[in-house]
C-alpha cells in the first residue's frame, strides 16, 4: 500500500520532464533561427531592389510636378508644414529652407539615392540615407499621401534593419571580386578579443535582420488580416458593391471603357470581391504551408487589376513587393539557373565553343589571338590547374 503512490507519481513526472524537455528544444530552436544564419537574404535584396526601383520611378513621374507638390510653390508651404510638425512630430529636410536651390538639391540628393539603395551600392548608409528621404518626402505633403505611400515608408524604415545588400548588389559584387582577388591567401592571425569582437557583431547583424524580416512580414500580414476583417463587416463586399462604386468612380477610371466593361458583369464583380475578402482573411493562415504559392499567385492578379482598373500604380507595386518576403530564397537562388536554361532551349543564348561546363570552370586568359593561350588550352585539356600553367609559363 506504500508504494501505490510512488507508482502514479513516476509517469506524472514523466510527462512533466517531457513537456519540459519539448519546450526547451522549441525554445532552442526559436534562438537557433534568430542567431545562426540570416533568413531570406535574396527576399530582402528584392526588396530593396522593389522598393529602391518603385520610388525612383515615382520621383522621376512626379518631376514636372515637384514644386507644387513638395516644393517652395506648394499650397501647403513649409510655413504650415513646420507647423503641423510642431504638433505631431513629423519631420523633414525638406522644411529647413525655402530656398529654391536647396529643395532642387534635395531632390536631386532623392533620386540618387534611390538609385544607389536600388543598386546596392554601400547598402548600409544608403539604407539610412533612402529611409530619411523617404520620410522626408513624405512629411512634406503628407495630406495628398495614400495606402502606398505609408507601406513604401513603413518599408523603408523597416530595411535598414535588414542586410539587405548581402545579394544582387554591388555590395556583393566587389565582396565576390575581393575574394577572388585573395585567393587561398592566408587570412591574418587575429588575437582571441578580436576574434570575439567579431563574432558578436556577426551574431548582432544576424539577429537585427531576422528581427527585420519577422516585422516586415508581419507587417503584411496584419495589413491583409485587418483589410479583410474590416470587408466582412458589411455587405458591400460581399455581394460586389464596393466594387461597383469604386469602377464607376471618376478618381479611379484611367480606362473609363474598360472600367464600365468590367462593371457590365454583375456577376464577375460579386465574385471577386468574394474572393478579395477570403484571400485577406486566409493570407495570415496559409503561411506555413505550399498553400500560400497559389494564394500568392492570386494576389498577385488582384494587385495588377487594382493598379490597371483604378489607376494605383503605386499601391500596387508596394505590395507586390511586400508579398516578395513570404517566397523562400531556393526559388530565388533558382530563378537565374531556370532562366539560363529557358535561354538555352530557346536559342537566345548559346554555350560558347569549347567552353567547360560546371560551376568551377575558368574561362581561357588572354584575347583570341594570345601567344600563351593555346598552350594554356593544352595544359586545360590535359587537367592541369591554371596555378601549374602559370608555374609552368615562369619557368
Amino acid at each position: 500500500m506504500a508504494a501505490a503512490p510512488h507508482r502514479t507519481a513516476a509517469p506524472e513526472a514523466s510527462v512533466a520532464g517531457t513537456a519540459r524537455g519539448w519546450l526547451l528544444d522549441r525554445i532552442a530552436a526559436l534562438w537557433a533561427l534568430l542567431t545562426d544564419r540570416p533568413v531570406s537574404l535574396y527576399a530582402a535584396s528584392v526588396l530593396r531592389i522593389g522598393y529602391g526601383l518603385l520610388y525612383l520611378v515615382f520621383l522621376l513621374r512626379e518631376f514636372p510636378h515637384r514644386d507644387e507638390i513638395w516644393g517652395p510653390g506648394s499650397p501647403w508651404t513649409p510655413a504650415l508644414a513646420q507647423q503641423l510638425f510642431d504638433q505631431t512630430g513629423w519631420k523633414s529636410i525638406l522644411v529647413l529652407s525655402d530656398s529654391r536651390a536647396y529643395f532642387e538639391l534635395c531632390y536631386a540628393m532623392a533620386l540618387v539615392t534611390s538609385a544607389l539603395f536600388m543598386l546596392g551600392w554601400r547598402t548600409r548608409a544608403m539604407s539610412v540615407l533612402f529611409a530619411v528621404v523617404v520620410t522626408s518626402f513624405h512629411a512634406r505633403s503628407i495630406f495628398m499621401t495614400d495606402g502606398g505611400d505609408n507601406l513604401i515608408l513603413l518599408m523603408a524604415l523597416y530595411l535598414v534593419l535588414t542586410a539587405c545588400g548581402r545579394r544582387w548588389s554591388l555590395d556583393a559584387r566587389r565582396d565576390r571580386l575581393k575574394a577572388a582577388r585573395a585567393g587561398n591567401t592566408p587570412e591574418p592571425e587575429r588575437s582571441f578579443s578580436t576574434r570575439q569582437l567579431l563574432d558578436a557583431r556577426n551574431t548582432l547583424t544576424t539577429v537585427v535582420h531576422n528581427c527585420g524580416i519577422f516585422v516586415i512580414a508581419a507587417q503584411v500580414c496584419f495589413l491583409y488580416g485587418s483589410a479583410g476583417l474590416y470587408k466582412i463587416q458589411g455587405q458591400t463586399w460581399g455581394g460586389g458593391t464596393a466594387l461597383h462604386y469604386a469602377l464607376n468612380l471618376e478618381l479611379f477610371q484611367p480606362w473609363p471603357a474598360l472600367s464600365h466593361l468590367v462593371d457590365a458583369y454583375p456577376m464577375v464583380i460579386a465574385l471577386a470581391g468574394y474572393v478579395t475578402v477570403l484571400l485577406q482573411v486566409a493570407f495570415p493562415f496559409v503561411l506555413f504551408g505550399k498553400l500560400k504559392y497559389p494564394v500568392l499567385v492570386a494576389l498577385l492578379g488582384m494587385h495588377v487589376g487594382i493598379a490597371v482598373l483604378l489607376g494605383l500604380p503605386l499601391f500596387s507595386g508596394a505590395m507586390i513587393v511586400a508579398d516578395a518576403v513570404f517566397l523562400p530564397d531556393r526559388f530565388y537562388a533558382s530563378v537565374p539557373r531556370l532562366w539560363r536554361r529557358a535561354a538555352q532551349r530557346t536559342g537566345m543564348r548559346r554555350r560558347a565553343p569549347g567552353r567547360a561546363t560546371g560551376f568551377g570552370s575558368v574561362p581561357p586568359q588572354g584575347g583570341p589571338g594570345a601567344s600563351g593561350s593555346k598552350h594554356q588550352a593544352a595544359h586545360a585539356q590535359s587537367g592541369t590547374t591554371p596555378a601549374a600553367v602559370r608555374a609552368s609559363e615562369q619557368t
